[in-house]
């Protein structure tokens, strides 16, 4: 599985990391960053779960 980020509608709420902090990370800009190209199967549930508490629909599993 993959991430994308829309980091044109990203707020950097910060919700991703809180809930996958193994994917997830804010950068210099306060915007959500993946920090992998390909999401591990074991955290994929997290990964899909933090795509979903995303208040502005910015991040889309693959």
């Amino acid at each position: 599985m993959k991430v994308v980020i829309d980091r044109e509608a990203c707020v950097g709420c910060g919700l991703c990391v809180e809930a996958c902090p193994q994917v997830f990370d804010l950068d210099s800009e306060n915007k959500a960053v993946s920090k992998m190209d390909t999401v591990p199967k074991d955290i994929e549930k997290a990964c899909r779960d933090a795509a979903s508490e995303c208040p502005v629909d910015a991040i889309k599993c693959e």
